[in-house]
């Protein structure tokens, strides 16, 4: 970043800025967008400019052409370090507060029921930046309900957080005014420092409550579109946790420890945080929330013409979703058509409001010159998508939970009537 950024900015990158995107990469049975092949994608006028972060790669909306999305269009970004888990000698630790502590080898988790959740995926920073706007995917993962084997290991009464520890780590500088008081001069004569900075080195992890961590939803996952997870997603195991953003879902994971607090690492209590500036009874009053479930969104994904006609594509997701809605510059809001949940093959998609759905517009002849198209999803309980400048998100100083309405601006060509 230039050094010019503004402190509101800085608190909208957090310490990780990016970093906790969670990377994605996925193969396997493809459902078409909806379309035909001699379509011409027209390119968007408003671009993002290329991330300021190392080694990361975000889809590109006017690209998107499947159901499940395409490894070479999936974005990749890494919290530390992609580490090299050897699989024979992999070990599951579930500890704690547990009766009977477990450790579980890839096989024994193979060998337990397995279940596939097709989930789409979205890091909670998507959209929050203007050069971060395809950090999503779509993905069928399959593993083994985590819930049986919490309830096999016996969690004891006391027990209220469960922990999922990664295998990736790194060093991270935190300001420290109290930890190190032993070390402070004692003479009263001598001063005192106001802050002091403590670089220690933190293992990835994240929590949530065991009622959470119990939801049958919750997988430990090995595939990921009928192949063993890849390496940089967490191989051999990550935790999915369908309906909540990317950070949550653990990748390398190594350990599941059960608490009687709540935990407060890095990325639960100091990054993933979101901020609000609200104002009550007269005062300037701020609050925090942990990052945690996904919300409902949609967006434009590309505009194509076809013998001189034109039609507006982009998906919905974040809630099972109802009905989207398209608006073009300042004009009415027009109903899109949903995709009718259904694969290439005649097999039904996944129903449980995890995955995204297509919606499709047609535009027909659209008049020459520039023009903005907007979206709003609605969910089945009736909630829609707000607005940019809805009191909620405009209260909002950090880039978290971005899941306003978004306009995206192309050109129709003179000759396109």
């Amino acid at each position: 970043m230039t050094q010019d950024v503004s402190r509101r900015t800085l608190l909208k990158g957090g310490g990780a800025a990016l970093a906790g995107l969670t990377a994605l990469q996925v193969s396997g049975p493809a459902h078409a967008f909806p379309g035909h092949a001699d379509e011409q994608v027209l390119p968007w006028l408003d671009q993002p400019t290329e991330p300021p972060f190392p080694d990361t790669r975000f889809l590109k909306w006017e690209e998107l052409d499947s159901y499940f999305t395409d490894p070479e269009k999936f974005m990749i970004v890494s919290h530390y370090f992609n580490p090299a888990v050897d699989a024979t000698a992999f070990r599951l630790g579930i500890g704690g507060l547990v009766a009977r502590p477990q450790s579980l080898s890839l096989a024994d988790l193979k060998a337990r029921p397995r279940r596939e959740v097709t989930f789409t995926l979205e890091c909670s920073g998507n959209h929050g930046y203007p050069f971060v706007i395809g950090a999503i995917g779509n993905a069928r993962w399959a593993g083994t309900p985590l819930a049986p084997l919490l309830q096999r290991a016996g969690v004891r009464e006391q027990g209220t957080e469960v922990v999922f520890w990664g295998a990736d780590f790194g060093p991270v500088t935190i300001r420290d005014n109290s930890g190190v008081v032993k070390s402070l001069p004692t003479d009263a004569a001598s001063p005192v420092p106001t802050d002091i900075d403590l670089t220690i080195t933190e293992q990835f992890a994240r929590s949530m409550s065991l009622e959470e961590a119990l939801n049958g939803d919750n997988l430990l996952c090995y595939e990921m579109n009928g192949v063993p997870l890849p390496r940089e997603h967490g191989f051999p195991l990550r935790l999915i946790a369908p309906g909540w953003y990317g950070v949550a879902n653990v990748k390398w994971l190594t350990r599941i420890e059960v608490m009687d607090q709540r935990y407060a690492g890095r990325f639960m209590a100091r990054d993933y945080v979101t901020i609000r500036e609200q104002t009550r009874e007269g005062q300037t009053v701020w609050t925090f929330n942990t990052v945690k479930h996904a919300r409902l969104k949609s967006a434009p994904a590309k505009v194509t013409r076809r013998r001189n006609r034109y039609a507006i594509m982009g998906a919905a997701w974040g809630a099972p979703i109802s009905e989207v809605e398209v608006q073009v510059d300042d004009g009415p809001w027009r109903t899109a058509d949903l995709d009718d949940h259904r694969h290439e093959n005649g097999g039904s998609r996944d129903r449980s409001g995890f995955a995204w759905r297509f919606w499709t517009l047609d535009w027909g002849r659209p008049p020459a010159g520039e023009h903005t198209i907007r979206s709003r999803a609605y969910d089945h309980d009736g909630n829609l998508q707000p607005p940019p400048d809805d009191p909620y998100l405009a209260a909002k100083v950090t880039f978290w939970e971005s899941n306003g309405q978004i306009g995206r601006r192309v050109a129709i060509p003179a000759d396109s009537s």
